[in-house]
């Protein structure tokens, strides 16, 4: 995705911070954000998953060049087992012409805890140990983000902005506490990625609390430049827009990096405890979407 969380600095905050847990479910059926023509809510039929299947597919493949070798899927579109079980958080431009489901300009696909347990597990266990982290938070209840895409044209700011409108509204709704997921940087080898993947290991790793580290058999290293040849300015440049967003509201990555060959990219987990979340972002998000839904 290239885009970044605003700052809501900007916007100062004039909300308290919102009870988790008391949206109805009504409300989350219905529209969860909106700026402008963009509209953030979730499927509710499977033409809506599978348009949003044809948006990753645009993305992930065309666009960024994933692997057709293996594919086993509809053509078309990106689509595995975990789209029946997920729920699939989408943006609308109200704008476009033709049906609803044709004007989807992108998605986050969403796994709760409590239904990963009953399916399979989480997607982003094949490439990071979650196992021991989930189990030193018994009491608290995790969510997985993933296939995060938005279409070319729509990767500006009040996008990203709708999007999580949507999330935290999902997160309140459901009581969730803890994000998890993974995140990408483009290109299969994390030595293109040398720097940045190095500011990572060094300034945003989770604690013992939070941690979790990539599978032993696909684990690689993320301090590969050493800290006093790191050059800062080369490193946030090239991290990622999305993971900066993740990092500015407070989440931190997990132990070692995986290559996913065929989507092309080197993947960090993403930690983000709810209450690690600065009370700014909490207040400016929640505060839109009260504002959408009056």
């Amino acid at each position: 995705m290239q885009a970044t969380l605003p700052d809501p600095a900007a916007h100062p905050a004039t909300l308290p911070m919102p009870n988790l847990g008391l949206a109805s479910k009504s409300r989350l059926s219905a529209t969860l954000g909106r700026i402008g023509s963009l509209e953030v809510r979730l499927a509710r039929n499977t033409a809506e998953i599978a348009a949003a299947q044809e948006v990753r597919y645009r993305v992930f493949y065309d666009e960024l060049g994933a692997r057709h070798e293996g594919f086993d899927g509809i053509k078309g579109r990106d689509a595995d087992r975990f789209d029946e079980v997920c729920d699939h958080l989408l943006v609308f431009d109200s704008a476009l012409p033709g049906p609803e489901h044709r004007r989807i300009v992108g998605t986050y696909r969403i796994l709760r805890q409590e239904v990963a347990a009953d399916t399979g597990g989480f997607y982003s266990q094949d490439e990071f140990d979650l196992t021991k982290l989930i189990a030193r938070h018994p009491d608290l209840r995790f969510v997985e983000l993933g296939r995060s895409c938005v279409l070319p044209e729509y990767r500006a700011k009040r996008t990203i902005e709708v999007l999580w409108q949507g999330i935290w509204s999902y997160v309140s709704h459901h009581r969730i506490d803890v994000m998890t997921g993974c995140a990408s940087f483009q290109g299969a080898d994390p030595a293109l990625h040398a720097q940045s993947l190095s500011f990572l290991a060094y300034n945003c790793r989770a604690d013992s609390e939070w941690d979790a580290r990539a599978v032993p058999e696909r684990y690689h290293r993320m301090d590969l430049v050493a800290r006093d040849q790191l050059d800062l300015r080369s490193a946030l440049h090239s991290v990622p827009p999305l993971i900066k967003g993740y990092m500015r509201v407070g989440a931190r990555v997990g132990d070692g990096c995986v290559v996913d060959y065929q989507f092309d990219t080197v993947d960090v987990l993403i930690v983000l405890p709810v209450r690690a979340i600065d009370a700014r972002y909490i207040n400016y998000y929640s505060g839109d979407v009260e504002r959408a839904a009056a």
